[in-house]
C-alpha cells in the first residue's frame, strides 16, 4: 500500500516541479561544505558565508538556515541574499542547508538533515563559537528549525530562532486556515494537502512536534524566539498562534511580526520601493538585531 501511495505522489511533484513555475537561483556563497550525514555514503550540501571583516583568530557565531521548499523543491540557494546580509550585517558564519525533499524521502529525513547539521557545528569549538549557534528558516524552512530546537536538542543549545512565513500546524484541515487578510494569494487547500501528504508520507502523526512545532512544549523553545508572518497567508494564524504560546512562557524574548499586504514568499520576489519590498528590508534588519542581541 506504501508504495502506491508513494507513486501516486511521487507522479503528481514530478508533475509540479516540471510544468510549475521556474525559479532561477544564483547561489554565491563564499565556500560550499559537503557534511558527513548518519547515513554512510551520504553528505548533507551547506552553502557557508562569513563576513569579510570578522576575526578568523578565534570561534565565530554561527546562524544555521534552512530554506523553504514545500518540502518537495528543489529551492536550495533561494535565500542566497538573506544569508549574504545576514553574514555582512553581523559577526555570524551563515550556514545554508540543502535538506532532502519528499516524497522521496519524506519525515523524518529532512529533520535529520537538520540535526545532523547541528551536531557538525557543536562538535567544532574550535571553529565555532558554541554560545551563539542559532537557527532560522522560510516556510518549510521555518518548520525545520522550531522542530529541531524545540525537540531535539537541549533548551539552552540556540542563542534565538527566527522563523518566517513558518508552516507550524500540519494536523489543522488545510480549507479551514484562512488568511488574516483576504485579498492576497493564500495557498490552495489542495496544494497544501500534497505538501503534507508527500512530508508525512510513512504515516506520522502530523500532531507530532516534531511534525508540528505548534504542538511542542512552550518552554522548549530557545530564550530567543522571532515569528514573521504575512497577511495574505493562510498560514500566518497558526504562526502567530505559536508565537503567542512561546510568549507566555516567563522569560522568553518572543519578537510577532505580520507583514501588511505580503503574500507567502513575499520577499523572493519583492522589488525595491514596493510594500513588499519595505517588508522584506524590515524582516532582514529584525532578523540581524536578534542575531546582535
Amino acid at each position: 500500500m506504501f508504495f502506491f501511495t508513494y507513486l501516486y505522489y511521487k507522479i503528481v511533484v514530478t508533475l509540479v516541479r516540471f510544468f510549475g513555475p521556474k525559479r532561477v537561483i544564483n547561489a554565491t556563497p563564499d565556500d560550499v561544505y559537503h557534511i558527513q550525514s548518519r547515513d554512510p555514503g551520504r553528505t548533507i550540501k551547506v552553502h557557508a558565508y562569513r563576513n569579510a571583516s570578522a576575526s578568523t583568530s578565534k570561534p565565530t557565531p554561527v546562524l544555521i538556515n534552512f530554506h523553504g521548499s514545500g518540502w518537495v523543491f528543489s529551492l536550495h540557494g533561494s535565500d542566497d541574499a538573506y544569508c549574504r546580509q545576514m553574514s555582512r550585517e553581523t559577526d555570524r558564519t551563515v550556514l545554508d542547508v540543502q535538506y532532502r525533499l519528499a516524497p522521496e524521502n519524506p519525515f523524518p529525513a529532512a529533520l535529520n538533515d537538520a540535526e545532523d547539521i547541528v551536531k557538525w557545528v557543536l562538535g567544532q569549538p574550535e571553529k565555532f563559537d558554541l554560545s551563539r549557534v542559532s537557527l532560522s528558516g522560510f516556510s518549510a524552512g521555518g518548520n525545520l528549525s522550531l522542530s529541531t530546537a524545540a525537540n531535539l536538542f537541549p533548551q539552552d543549545t540556540f542563542h534565538s530562532i527566527m522563523a518566517i512565513y513558518p508552516v507550524v500546524d500540519m494536523h489543522a484541515e488545510h480549507e479551514l486556515k484562512a488568511a488574516p487578510d483576504p485579498t492576497g494569494k493564500a495557498i490552495p487547500a489542495r496544494i497544501a494537502r500534497i505538501f503534507t501528504n508527500c512530508y508525512t508520507l510513512g504515516g506520522y502523526d502530523a500532531q507530532d512536534p516534531r511534525v508540528s512545532p505548534l504542538y511542542a512544549s512552550a518552554d522548549r523553545f530557545p530564550d530567543r524566539v522571532m515569528i514573521v508572518t504575512a497577511a495574505c497567508d493562510n498560514l500566518a494564524p497558526e504562526g502567530e498562534a505559536l508565537a503567542e504560546k512561546i510568549a507566555k512562557v516567563p522569560g522568553k524574548e518572543v519578537v510577532r511580526q505580520r507583514m501588511p499586504a505580503c503574500n507567502h514568499g513575499w520577499d523572493k520576489s519583492a522589488k525595491e520601493g514596493t510594500v513588499q519590498g519595505d517588508a522584506r528590508e524590515k524582516t532582514y534588519a529584525m532578523v540581524a538585531a536578534m542575531l546582535s542581541r
